[in-house]
């Protein structure tokens, strides 16, 4: 596979991990170690306040590239205070945009994501969005300079897996910026199929967090992953509509 680089800086992990649910600051340290992840993405509350969450003590900022997000955000104007009071309080200058006015289903909305990504890529903001799986949103967020798409699998939290997979292979097809496939991703087997289809990386957060063994699946999603990169250089065969005998079917029994 072709080297993950994203505004200009190059990850050798291809899974990302979201910091929210965690059982306690202690599991989180250990499911980040155990799934070898350089990006983690950090909810804006927790880095704008006075008093942090203790979550973040379980972060080492040194080693991590911390990304907050604008989870929460229901319009433009929402997402990119947010941001702004981040860069402020915390000098961190990525960010994944995140506008969900929803409730139920947490989706993205298309226009204030637009919206908002060209305000905050003029800051001089370095903007991951999070986005339906819509191959026309994805060329108009690379065009308005966002260093990667993040077109949702399927609902956040849902845990089903890729519900979006044509739309995915055209926005991948299409892109000149990484494309990371966020959002409901439930089994290590949905991030090796992400990275199958074509993805530069996955973004997963619930089905760690929430797990019986946090640890153990956070080790899951990574060994995952590195399968699927694997086996991608070792270079897959090509699906065929008939069968392809692996044994001669003459010249036996003679």
């Amino acid at each position: 596979m072709k080297p993950l680089i994203i505004a200009g800086r190059q990850l050798k992990s291809r899974i990302f991990v979201g910091t929210g649910k965690y059982p306690s600051p202690r599991v989180l340290s250990d499911c980040l170690d155990a799934a070898g992840c350089e990006l983690v993405t950090v909810a804006l509350r927790r880095v704008n306040f006075s008093e942090p969450d203790p979550t973040l003590s379980a972060i080492d900022f040194d080693k991590y590239l911390v990304v907050p997000n604008t989870s929460g955000a229901k319009t433009a104007e929402e997402a990119v205070r947010l941001a702004r009071l981040s860069r402020a309080a915390s000098g961190l200058t990525w960010i994944k945009l995140e506008v969900t006015p929803d409730p139920v289903y947490l989706l993205p909305d298309p226009v204030d994501t637009l919206k908002a990504a060209e305000i905050l890529v003029k800051e001089g903001f370095t903007v991951l969005p999070y986005m339906h799986a819509d191959p026309t949103l994805a060329r108009r967020l690379e065009e308005a300079g966002c260093a990667a798409v993040m077109p949702l699998g399927s609902p956040i939290g849902s845990a089903r897996g890729i519900k979006t997979e044509e739309f995915i292979k055209i926005i991948i097809e299409q892109a000149s910026v990484p494309v990371v496939v966020d959002a409901g991703l439930g089994l290590p087997s949905h991030a090796a199929q992400a990275l199958e289809l074509g993805a530069d990386a996955v973004l997963v957060n619930t089905a760690i967090a929430v797990a019986l063994d946090p640890v153990k699946m956070s080790h899951a999603f990574r060994l995952a992953v590195e399968s699927a990169e694997l086996a991608l250089d070792a270079g897959p065969i090509e699906q065929q509509e008939r069968a392809s005998a692996s044994s001669p079917l003459t010249g036996f029994l003679e």
